[in-house]
């Protein structure tokens, strides 16, 4: 890694193809919809579900030492302490956890993203009704600069500041370093949805100093369906769980001991695990995942990723589509606004080419890993039927599309598709 102007930059990892089970013809482009299971991580998985067939062999020790294992293997990929950390089962999961804690009083503004995603809405949809306060939705800025929108916006009345990392349509980036900072300032609570960041883009929550950052671990983080990761601020490591189980109550460890009922908590974080958290295939997946991140390094993974994106930015301004300035946007992800003309068919034409992407209300959200390769970038702008658009040259010498969407089709919003 090096330094420059107080930045952090990694350096290019060679290609990590061989760690997936991806086959040649496939051109995966699509690591924010869901990533490639790791082969590594498959096998843990493997040896786990056989473990279960055996539950002789799993002690009740087993029930806490993997759950403590990878609650500090999460720790250290943000930089945080392992009490700080629960384990969750998804990101609906841990706002819901946040918004059942922080303060909102009527009249106090929570402030969220246009588009988001629906799991970082609906729980302050909910607390604004019962609560009384307004929630304030951002509209998407013209200059693209959320970061600047959310600082105008942040104020002694606001309570709650509930964002992304980067926006999950696109990749557009929010500085949760500033933002955090001003929403300190204000007396608010930042809430944070990583979910399409963490893994590919450095966090470190001393600098950001969230009051909940909320990961599953499907996408980035490169591990199973199912499960998740939340880090508390300290402020709120003795607040209230939204359900109530035996393994996060003070002694679960002592199970001769269950019936004699605690109403303390085991420390820190732990309270808001999950029941069942201790799952004997899902973990042992997940922690080999975060085990291969650590070993890359966040830094590398996003300097790496970097060079496609920033390569398919080159490719599309040639072609006129706009993207998102890179100094606007994550690395790892890149959104290709195409605007309502766009092909309601134009993930389907790639799929039938093996090409994989995703459309996010009118933009086409492309997003490599360590397994893809520039000549998989080619893939999506060939000169051919089934690249992103055929273009051609108009008098002006602008660029402009040589197809039309087919009148009468719907247009689909960002929030009725999976992330």
């Amino acid at each position: 890694m090096k330094k420059e102007d107080g930045r952090t930059f990694g350096m290019n990892l060679r290609s990590q193809r061989d760690l997936f089970e991806i086959p040649e013809d496939i051109v995966y482009l699509n690591c924010a919809y869901m990533s490639p299971q790791l082969r590594p991580a498959r096998e843990a998985g493997e040896r786990a579900i056989s473990r279960k067939s055996r539950p002789w062999e799993i002690t009740p020790d087993d029930f806490f030492e993997d759950a403590e294992e990878i609650r500090a293997l999460f720790a250290r990929l943000v930089g945080g302490d392992a009490d700080g950390v629960a384990i969750i089962p998804s990101v609906s999961y841990g706002i819901s956890v946040a918004a059942a804690n922080v303060p909102v009083e009527e009249g106090e503004k929570i402030v969220i993203l246009e588009d988001q995603f629906p799991s970082n809405v609906y729980a302050w949809r909910e607390l604004a009704e019962r609560s009384g306060a307004r929630l304030i939705t951002l509209p998407r800025p013209e200059d693209l600069d959320w970061t600047r929108a959310l600082l105008e916006e942040i104020d002694t009345g606001t309570a709650v500041v509930a964002v992304p990392n980067c926006h999950w349509t696109d990749g557009s980036l929010v500085d949760l370093a500033r933002v955090g900072e001003s929403a300190r300032e204000a007396g608010a609570a930042l809430v944070v949805d990583a979910i399409q960041s963490l893994g590919a883009h450095p966090f470190d929550v001393s600098e950001v100093r969230p009051d909940f950052l909320v990961a599953s671990s499907y996408k980035w983080l490169l591990g199973p369906y199912g499960v998740g990761f939340m880090y508390v601020g300290e402020e709120y490591r003795e607040g209230k769980p939204i359900e109530h189980n035996w393994i996060n109550r003070r002694g679960s460890q002592d199970f001769s001991g269950l019936v004699s009922y605690q109403d303390a908590f085991q420390p820190g974080a732990r309270r808001y695990d999950v029941g069942e958290r201790s799952n004997f295939a899902l973990l042992p997946m997940a922690a080999e995942a975060l085990r291969q991140l650590l070993d890359w390094g966040v830094e590398n993974v996003s300097e790496t990723i970097g060079t496609l994106t920033d390569l398919i930015e080159e490719k599309a301004g040639e072609l006129g589509i706009v993207t998102i300035p890179k100094e606007r946007r994550a690395r790892h992800m890149i959104g290709l606004m195409l605007g309502p003309d766009a092909p309601d068919d134009l993930a389907t034409r790639l799929t039938a080419h093996n090409v994989f992407v995703s459309v996010r209300g009118e933009s086409v959200r492309v997003s490599p890993h360590l397994y893809n390769t520039p000549e998989d970038i080619a893939a999506i702008f060939p000169e051919t039927d089934h690249g992103i658009l055929k273009f051609e040259t108009a008098a002006n010498g602008e660029r402009r599309r040589a197809r039309k969407t087919p009148s009468g089709t719907s247009r689909r919003g960002p929030s009725g598709l999976s992330r």
